[in-house]
């Protein structure tokens, strides 16, 4: 069995220009030869919320096959290590677009370099959805996380929103109620295993371009996501199907300030649909 030792992983924080925020990815541009049993070993012993593996691709076409693996379960779609791992191939072949098949479909990718050189990864997801969360599914989850419904937005309404895995968007009435955030564990995974939800993501809208969200991911064996580009893609959908975003212009979404991994995620409805694209940087990591 491979370790992570054994195989090159590189090291990534996406959605950040500093390698002191953002969510760290592991990326394996080279898993070619490594069954799902490896994988998942070796995403256990990276020990981030996620590692991608390139299973396959054509270079020339820019096209690769991805997979994702948390420490404890493959998921669908994984929007940071998607920009981690789409920063790391510009870095080696040059910015420009990317084609990655994933579980949950095709996402193309943007990677451009700033003026810095600083290389920007905009991902398009695939079509979103979003519908609005039982009050079972509501109270348990409240139940979870030791919150009452005053806690709540009345603005904005409990949903399950879609964008290549489901999030239970949860609206939250201040930033205090956020920044508190201190939940059981066990409970909260059963819930989101029962409904099979990637992550909870709580919101506090600071304005309608300017979002705060912090992601519980309990079910994929991590206490929380500094910055989960996946639920950002949902939430965008979830604007979109209220009208509770900007009338023009992207939204905004802060997340990790409470972990003390600030990430910025940028996060635009494209017309004609209902896909979404969020971007942000990523940054190698040395350690």
């Amino acid at each position: 069995m491979p370790h992570a030792t054994d195989v090159t992983v590189l090291r990534y924080a996406a959605f950040t220009s500093h390698p002191d925020g953002g969510n760290p990815a592991g990326v394996v541009l080279d898993a070619a030869s490594l069954d799902d049993r490896q994988m998942s070993a070796l995403a256990a012993e990276v020990g981030y919320s996620e590692t991608a593996f390139v299973t396959s691709g054509d270079a020339r076409r820019r096209r690769f096959t991805l997979r994702y693996f948390s420490p404890l379960a493959e998921v669908a779609f994984c929007g940071h290590a998607t920009v981690a791992t789409a920063v790391a191939l510009a870095e080696r072949t040059g910015p420009g677009d990317l084609t990655f098949d994933t579980p949950a479909g095709e996402i193309h990718v943007e990677t451009a370099a700033d003026a810095d050189r600083a290389v920007r990864a905009a991902l398009t997801s695939v079509p979103t959805r979003s519908a609005p969360a039982s009050a079972a599914q509501v109270d348990a989850t409240l139940s979870a996380l030791g919150w009452q419904r005053s806690d709540l937005d009345p603005a904005l309404p409990p949903h399950v929103a879609f964008a290549g895995n489901e999030h239970l968007v949860l609206g939250v009435g201040t930033r205090a109620r956020l920044a508190a955030l201190d939940y059981d564990f066990d409970a909260l995974a059963e819930v989101m295993r029962e409904h099979g939800w990637t992550t909870v993501h709580a919101v506090w809208r600071e304005s309608d371009s300017h979002f705060h969200a912090r992601d519980p991911f309990p079910v994929g064996g991590v206490v929380e996501d500094p910055a989960t580009g996946a639920a950002a893609a949902a939430f965008g959908g979830y604007l979109r199907t209220l009208g509770a975003g900007p009338t023009a212009g992207p939204v905004t979404v802060r997340q990790g300030e409470d972990m003390g991994r600030p990430s910025d995620l940028t996060v635009e409805s494209l017309p004609g649909g209902t896909r979404v694209r969020v971007s942000g940087h990523a940054v190698p990591l040395t350690h």
